[in-house]
């Protein structure tokens, strides 16, 4: 979806329309409590209790509720198996439909900073691994949808992050080009696709991994969103 061309980014002079791409989840808001309360619903639906902890576990819910599912199941006594992963899956997805936002903030800056690009002529996106639905959601319930031109979800293509298809469509459907686009995330799956894609990807420190995802060899850090239109600048000229 594109913006009012009155309102929406323009070209820099001379070059391609500039495009920044968000991950959601760790990235642009922390939803690991509501991520991580979605799961342990599941569980007490069993009889099996919270075997799940929304602040020790924050960086297992960012990557997904299959793997909150897993390591739930992993923390139980008794057998469990990926069929078990499958039944409970869309279960968790209703669970998080339903109670979305209700612990879920904005990162500090996060609104400011994207303003601020397009303010400066870039265009913006999201490419997210959560369902288009529920991401689509989430970003109306923020008020922030209107700030971005394009939303991928994980299941808007066959495929998702880190094959790089999903990021060429956001930077695509934004307006831009992939040649001067650029992926801002929090996970190795974030540096993955970056790589895949061949653009640079500044990965944020403020999320669970701390300053841990340095290892990764992010093009950039991010320590705080003010910090991010003059790094864009840098990056995509």
């Amino acid at each position: 979806m594109r913006t009012d061309p009155q309102d929406g980014p323009q070209p820099a002079p001379g070059g391609t329309l500039r495009t920044v791409v968000f991950d959601l989840d760790g990235t642009l808001a922390d939803t690991s409590a509501d991520l991580i309360a979605s799961a342990n619903a599941c569980f007490r639906a069993l009889g099996r209790g919270e075997p799940l902890d929304p602040l020790k576990d924050a960086l297992t819910a960012f990557h997904g509720g299959r793997a909150m599912l897993r390591l739930g199941f992993e923390r139980l006594e008794g057998r469990w198996s990926e069929a078990d992963i499958d039944l409970h899956y869309p279960i968790l997805l209703e669970n998080y439909r339903c109670a979305i936002d209700v612990h879920t903030t904005l990162y500090p800056g996060a609104r400011d900073a994207v303003e601020r690009l397009r303010a400066e002529g870039f265009a913006t996106a999201v490419c997210t691994n959560k369902p288009e639905a529920l991401a689509e959601t989430l970003l109306g319930l923020m008020e922030i949808r209107h700030l971005f031109d394009a939303m991928i979800g994980a299941d808007t293509l066959p495929v998702r992050k880190p094959d790089p298809a999903p990021y060429v469509a956001a930077v695509e459907r934004a307006g831009g080009s992939v040649a001067r686009s650029m992926l801002v995330g929090d996970t190795r799956t974030d540096r993955e696709t970056a790589r895949a894609a061949g653009v640079p990807v500044a990965l944020v420190t403020f999320g669970p991994s701390g300053r841990d995802v340095a290892a990764l060899g992010p093009e950039a850090l991010l320590d705080h969103f003010d910090d991010l239109p003059a790094l864009a600048t840098r990056l995509l000229g």
